[in-house]
């Protein structure tokens, strides 16, 4: 599985490198949870392998090694009744099969289901000032925040309910992504000890997520701010620190100021399917000549404005053009699907219609024949990333490549056409 390593979170973000079924009948935090586990994937994540040494010398010698690093012994002692191994934590993170979702089967469960397509216009509303003024000191449009919020916590309501120190002590401990979690754990002190949160209110998602939309604690530690003026950086109870919190982050995952982020397309049946991945990037005019238009009909501006045409479920679904700014959804998730949700989501709340349905069926293989897609151009040399039934960003580029090869339209979406080229070697 493909996901973002290193924050929050298909959520934990951009910073770490989660972001469904039955997602309507969920609480938000079970969302964030279920999403980190896609974001942690890229990390140098060892999925089958076993831990040999005890947890309590193990969390002796990082005790020592956290007081050597100028942690003070008052917010070990503080920490110290939820530095515990949770088997359960282990259990979530090595057994989730979240992303066997495209991208409109998720957008129904996330947005639709889960009324985030009315909440969010009305938190845009509620918090008008304090949006005004993070677009003022950041550039960040207010839809772009509201709906990381709605989909990482629902706006506070549901942000986890397990201790964030439990989580990253357990996580730290095992020997899937030790040393980043390591690096949380650490962090996460340093919040205590910087007198931002108390170790009992650092409740979050099992994988040690925290506040409103979600960061780990070493983005937490790097990227938070007052923004409320009360001396702390508190995202778990203030809105005022969590819009302006986020604002920041995103600028410093590349958002660029006064530029689009998505935008829904028309693509023609002549299109040159091969052309449409992010990898490419044209001026909307070299889009704009090969026929692209806007979802309703009108024209897109014929101008010099980098750009790439994204399929989410092949040339038969609904298109999008991807501009600059969508690098930094990728950075907050590396999920394609959870970005594109967020993404879509954003321009939802900025008065966008409703996406297009697409142009036909979607032809559609199952879970099973998805991870033999995979382990097939595994066995080619092509890097799929991790075997799982999910199609991440390397999947789908392999998928394109091979479709190039077999003279399949190369949207990057695996067909029974595909497979069955595949399994007869071409």
């Amino acid at each position: 599985m493909e996901g973002k390593p290193g924050t929050g979170s298909e959520f934990c973000k951009g910073a770490i490198g989660l972001k469904m079924a039955m997602q309507s009948m969920r609480p938000a935090w079970l969302l964030a949870a279920a999403l980190l586990l896609g974001a942690l994937g890229t990390a140098q994540a060892q999925p089958n392998c076993r831990n040999t040494g005890a947890f309590e010398p193990w969390l002796a010698a990082f005790k020592k090694e956290a007081l050597a690093q100028g942690i003070s012994p008052s917010a070990l002692t503080a920490a110290a009744p939820y530095m515990v191994f949770d088997q359960r934590i282990v259990n979530i993170d090595r057994g989730q099969r979240f992303f066997a979702q495209d991208f409109v089967e998720m957008s129904e469960k996330m947005l639709v289901r889960a009324g985030r397509l009315s909440s969010g216009p009305a938190q845009l509303k509620k918090h008008q000032a304090l949006f005004a003024k993070e677009e003022k000191d950041f550039g960040v449009p207010g839809a772009v925040i509201t709906a990381f919020w709605a989909l990482e916590s629902d706006f506070g309501a549901g942000q986890g309910k397990d201790p964030a120190i439990k989580s990253l002590t357990t996580l730290a401990y095992d020997c899937r992504r030790s040393d980043m979690f390591r690096g949380h754990l650490f962090n996460a002190l340093r919040l205590i000890e910087r007198g931002d949160l108390r170790a009992e209110e650092m409740i979050g998602s099992w994988a040690g997520e925290l506040g409103q939309t979600q960061m780990m604690p070493s983005e937490y530690m790097a990227h938070a701010i007052d923004y409320d003026g009360d001396g702390r950086r508190n995202l778990i109870t203030s809105a005022a620190d969590v819009i302006g919190s986020t604002g920041k982050y995103l600028v410093h995952l590349g958002w660029k100021r006064g530029e689009p982020w998505l935008q829904e397309i028309r693509v023609p049946a002549n299109f040159p399917w091969k052309e449409a991945d992010l990898s490419v990037k044209y001026p909307r005019s070299k889009w704009a000549a090969w026929g692209v238009t806007r979802a309703d009909g009108k024209p897109i501006p014929s101008d010099n404005m980098p750009a790439s045409v994204v399929l989410p479920v092949g040339r038969f679904g609904p298109a999008f053009l991807a501009y600059d700014n969508f690098q930094a959804y990728l950075g907050w998730n590396n999920s394609l699907n959870y970005s594109l949700v967020a993404a879509y989501l954003a321009t939802r709340i900025d008065g966008a219609p409703a996406m297009s349905k697409g142009s036909g069926p979607i032809p559609k293989i199952t879970f099973d024949e998805t991870r033999e897609v995979q382990q097939l151009l595994e066995k080619r040399g092509y890097d799929v990333g991790r075997i799982d039934g999910v199609l991440g960003l390397k999947s789908r580029t392999a998928i394109r490549d091979v479709q190039i090869k077999v003279g399949l339209p190369a949207d990057g979406w695996p067909t029974a056409e595909l497979l069955a080229a595949l399994r007869a070697g071409k």
